[in-house]
């Protein structure tokens, strides 16, 4: 008897050993199972608490670092390929409310403009008609999309007619601020190959166009005509065949300029960190593919699009 008494805990021990681990194996799998029906409705804010790896723990996204440094050596990457070997390259990039330039390749530089030239255009006339009648401001809304969104040459020549040719343009635009010796303008249009524009010209008529601090005096609807008369990316207008399926669908309002040799292509972008920016990027290349060309312009937009503060 004292012998079965002596086994008999042993006999116990493992049987409890056995009944114990199955026990826990349950109940850790009732426990997986209630976490993971719960799990949806925990809160999703502390993703420094330790859950089991059975809960899905939330992550906030991290806008990927897309410095200044790495804007330049995209674009610079894109210019200098060798088929661009013999192209001449005008580009100034920067925001419209800061004193900043993002990227800049010859912004000094005279170059064809094609239907750049457009903007001066109806830069003018918009100054023209807001000192002389403002009252009739709201009625150049069709033909001031004629002209900058569907590029229309014969309306863009009417209309610099209409405002008192050249010299009263000059006057109209050197109020704004523009420097007469930075561009050259022969037609309303931008068809004839004498036209001139250096890229910080235009970009200075954009910022002028979007922010305007004449005395302070109310140029919002003149702003808005401009803004709202150009082509929207991937939307309407001579824009409306570009930038599909990007980030820049429906956020870029430019004019385009489409000469033999000649692209361009300047106006306004949205950008997550800096807000509007003011672009004109000018190439001409007698005998390129003009399609090569466009490609190179939309894509320096595109990797402007994705540039943020990192400072």
């Amino acid at each position: 008897m004292r012998r079965f008494k002596t086994q008999m805990p042993v006999w116990l021990s493992g049987a409890i050993v056995i009944i114990t681990t199955i026990t826990v194996n349950i109940n850790l799998e009732n426990l997986n199972r209630a976490e993971a029906t719960v799990a949806p409705q925990l809160p999703k804010t502390n993703p420094a608490k330790s859950f089991p790896k059975s809960i899905p723990i939330y992550v906030p996204q991290i806008k990927p670092r897309f410095c200044q440094k790495e804007l330049e050596s995209a674009i610079t990457s894109i210019v200098k390929n060798p088929s661009f070997k013999s192209a001449r390259w005008g580009i100034l990039i920067k925001p419209v409310r800061e004193a900043k330039v993002l990227y800049q390749l010859n912004p000094n530089m005279n170059l064809i403009p094609a239907s750049n030239t457009k903007l001066l255009t109806t830069a003018a006339a918009l100054r023209i008609y807001g000192d002389r009648n403002p009252e009739k401001l709201a009625s150049l809304r069709p033909l001031l999309s004629a002209v900058n969104r569907y590029s229309n040459n014969s309306r863009a020549n009417s209309l610099l007619r209409r405002i008192g040719g050249q010299r009263a343009a000059r006057n109209a635009l050197s109020i704004l601020g523009l420097d007469t010796s930075a561009y050259k303008q022969v037609d309303g249009s931008g068809l004839s190959r004498s036209n001139r524009a250096k890229p910080s010209a235009l970009v200075s008529l954009l910022q002028g166009m979007h922010v305007d601090n004449l005395n302070k005096v109310d140029r919002n609807l003149e702003n808005d005509l401009f803004y709202n008369s150009l082509a929207i990316a991937g939307v309407n207008g001579t824009l409306r065949n570009r930038f599909h399926d990007t980030p820049l669908k429906g956020r870029l309002h430019g004019k385009t300029g489409t000469l033999r040799g000649v692209r361009t292509l300047s106006g306004y972008l949205e950008n997550t960190d800096y807000g509007t920016i003011a672009f004109s990027v000018m190439v001409n290349q007698p005998g390129q593919s003009g399609r090569r060309l466009i490609s190179a312009i939309d894509r320096i937009l595109l990797q402007t699009a994705r540039v943020n503060r990192c400072d």
